[in-house]
């Protein structure tokens, strides 16, 4: 068995470990939330998280996992492909080793952040200072402050809309049956949006942003029509609006919570297979790193994070 080989079956058990890790870990982002609004229990949020996350991974996840091994380092830089591969594979070891030590110690670590530093580290001693893409660090540390900020923002502005036009309102139940379906159909469509035109399989569709953006706005539409109608029937009209207001936007919180399972397994799924899809290319004789995501190791990202 040639070294390389070799290196791709010891990516494969490391980039499981990662995944298990960050679906140990990172998951509760999705479903903390949900949770914690009581709007789902802990085995319903597992569940959840579990079948979405590799939906997202396998449907979704080839975009950002095909950036993952040039993003930090450049590998056409390293002239051997040995050192390339065992670089990845270090990379993934600790990003396992450092997440699993977050998890049982209950710190909430980005395992985006945890690999990107692997891949930092690595190319620093392979290959000094000119391996290292500065520009895309720069942006990765960049994002520490904007994400937080950028999230605080929308959150405050939909909080300040819902307060304004359903919490104050004198007729707060019709107001909560007119403005949540909207707020539901929004979240469907930034998933048709991402199926579009984030996915190997809507962009093989070639639908123009045009005609996608007015197909997403009529789904929308029709899915708020559809929700709004749900409500009316299926509402107590007998207990106090309030309440009914509040099941209500806890209902909105399952889909929310379903929306960020795919977004998850769709990004993050990256960190546990970008390292062996890139040794995965180099054994294939493509020496960057950089080609194709074959699904069985998409799947597999998917099920270490279900699992």
């Amino acid at each position: 068995m040639d070294p390389i080989t070799l290196l791709f079956y010891a990516a494969v058990i490391a980039g499981l470990l990662v995944a298990f890790s960050l679906g140990a870990n990172d998951v509760a982002n999705a479903m903390a939330p949900a949770v914690g609004a009581k709007a789902i229990t802990i085995g319903q949020a597992v569940l959840i998280a579990a079948v979405l996350n590799c939906v997202g991974a396998v449907f979704m996840g080839s975009n950002v996992t095909r950036t993952i091994c040039k993003g930090i380092v450049s590998p056409e830089a390293i002239t051997s492909a040995n050192i390339l591969a065992v670089g990845m594979l270090a990379a993934l070891l600790s990003t396992a080793a450092w997440v699993l030590v977050a998890t049982f110690t209950e710190l909430p670590v980005s395992s985006t952040h945890s690999l990107r530093g692997g891949l930092l580290g690595f190319g620093l001693i392979a290959g000094g200072i000119d391996v290292v893409q500065w520009g895309n660090v720069a942006k990765i540390a960049l994002s520490w402050i904007v994400s937080p900020l950028f999230g605080g923002l929308l959150a405050f502005i939909i909080f300040v809309h819902i307060r304004r036009y359903v919490l104050v309102r004198k007729d707060v139940l019709g107001a909560a049956i007119f403005w949540a379906p909207i707020w539901g159909s929004l979240t469907i469509a930034l998933v048709v949006l991402s199926f579009l035109y984030k996915t190997p399989y809507g962009a093989s569709l070639n639908i123009p942003a045009p005609i996608g953006i007015l197909g997403t706005l009529a789904i929308m539409a029709v899915s708020t029509l559809f929700f709004r109608r749900r409500l009316k029937k299926n509402l107590d009209y007998s207990i106090r609006p309030n309440k009914s207001v509040e099941d209500i936007f806890r209902r909105l919180q399952v889909g929310t919570a379903c929306y960020l399972a795919i977004s998850h397994g769709a990004n993050d799924v990256s960190n546990a297979i970008g390292p062996v899809a890139a040794i995965y290319g180099i054994s294939k004789g493509n020496l960057t790193g950089i080609g194709g995501i074959p699904l069985w190791i998409l799947a597999m990202g998917g099920a270490g994070i279900a699992l």
